[in-house]
C-alpha cells in the first residue's frame, strides 16, 4: 500500500508557473523522518502530509516540511493543500476548507474571479513585526549596495510561526541583482535574523501589477522561492504599519519568480480595523502530477 499524492503550481496562471507543492496523502501513517526524507526526495521548497480524516473541529491536520526541516506556517503550501483537499476527498461544493497547522487553524476560501476563474485566499493568522536590520550588513548580505536600498521604511522582521525579513530596494535592476550570501549574512545571523529574505519593489515587469518581488531563504543551501504566501503575507502586515499606502486598506497584485523562469502572481488583501490588522493572501492553483508514494513505513 503506497500514498497518494498530487502535484500542484501555486500562484500559478498557468502549468509549469508558480510554486509547485507536492501535497502527500495519508500522513497519519507516515513517521516524521520519512516525512522529512520524501520532502527532501520532492525537493520542492515545501511538501505537505495531510490526514485523510478531519479532526473533531473540521479541520484537515496538515504538517509542512521543507527539503531540511519542518515549519509552522507557509503561504503556498496553505492554499494548495485546500485545493488538494476540495478536489480529491469530494468536496467540490464546498467554498471553505480549515486546515490545521502547527501555527493554528487556518481556513481557505473558494471565490469567483472576475474573470470566471477561481481563486483561492487564506486569512494569515496574527503577525508580529520584530526587530529592525542595519541597512549596510543587509545589503552586503544581499550583494546590493546601500543606494540600492529603500529608506522609506525600515528593514524589518515579521513573524507568524516562522520569520523573515523584510527588505524594500529601489529598483527592478537592484531585485534582479539581489543574491543571498550565506557567509555575508553570518553577522545578521549572529544577531538572531532569520536567512529568510523577502525583497520587494515598486517597480514591475508588466504596468497592471503592483510590486515585484524575490524571496531567498536556506534549506541545505540557499534557494529561492519562485512564489511566497508567507512572504506576502509579512508583506501585508508590514506596509500597513508602516503605512505605505493612504489608505486603511488596500489590494496589491505582487510578481515573482521570474529569475527562476517561473513567472507567479500572488493577491494581497490588507487593512486596518479597529481589533487589528487582517491580511489575505490569494492566487491560482494548477494541478499537474497525480501519482503514487510506493515506499512505506510498514
Amino acid at each position: 500500500m503506497g500514498y497518494s499524492f498530487y502535484m500542484v503550481d501555486v500562484f500559478a496562471e498557468r502549468a509549469f508557473s508558480g510554486n509547485p507543492l507536492a501535497v502527500v496523502f495519508g500522513a497519519e501513517a507516515i513517521s516524521d523522518a520519512t516525512m522529512q526524507q520524501i520532502a527532501a526526495e520532492m525537493n520542492f521548497s515545501e511538501t505537505t502530509f495531510l490526514a485523510a480524516a478531519p479532526e473533531g473541529d473540521g479541520g484537515y491536520r496538515t504538517r509542512i516540511f521543507t527539503p531540511a526541516r519542518e515549519i509552522a506556517f507557509a503561504g503556498h503550501p496553505i492554499l494548495g493543500t485546500a485545493w488538494a483537499v476540495r478536489r480529491h476527498l469530494g468536496l467540490e461544493s464546498c467554498k471553505k476548507i480549515l486546515l490545521n497547522l502547527a501555527a493554528g487553524q487556518i481556513a481557505v476560501r473558494f471565490e469567483a474571479a472576475a474573470d470566471g476563474s477561481e481563486l483561492i485566499w487564506f486569512a494569515a493568522p496574527p503577525m508580529s513585526l520584530g526587530k529592525t536590520a542595519p541597512a549596510d550588513q543587509v545589503a552586503a548580505a544581499v550583494g546590493l549596495s546601500m543606494d540600492d536600498i529603500g529608506t522609506q521604511s525600515p528593514i524589518q522582521v515579521v513573524s507568524a510561526g516562522t520569520s523573515a525579513m523584510i527588505v524594500p530596494v529601489r529598483s527592478l535592476d537592484a531585485l534582479r541583482r539581489s543574491r543571498l550570501d550565506l557567509g555575508a549574512f553570518e553577522p545578521l545571523a549572529a544577531r538572531g535574523f532569520p536567512p529568510l529574505v523577502y525583497l520587494y519593489c515598486r517597480e514591475t515587469h508588466h504596468p497592471h501589477n503592483d510590486l515585484c518581488a524575490r524571496f531567498f531563504f536556506e534549506a541545505h543551501g540557499v534557494r529561492e522561492d519562485p512564489a511566497t504566501g508567507n512572504g506576502a503575507a509579512f508583506l501585508g502586515a508590514y506596509l500597513l504599519a508602516h503605512r505605505a499606502y493612504p489608505a486603511a486598506d488596500f489590494e496589491l497584485r505582487i510578481e515573482q519568480g521570474y529569475e527562476v523562469r517561473r513567472p507567479s502572481l500572488v493577491m494581497l488583501r490588507a487593512q486596518m480595523t479597529d481589533t487589528g490588522q487582517q491580511v489575505s493572501i490569494g492566487g491560482h492553483v494548477v494541478e499537474t502530477v497525480h501519482g503514487e508514494l510506493l515506499y512505506t513505513d510498514r
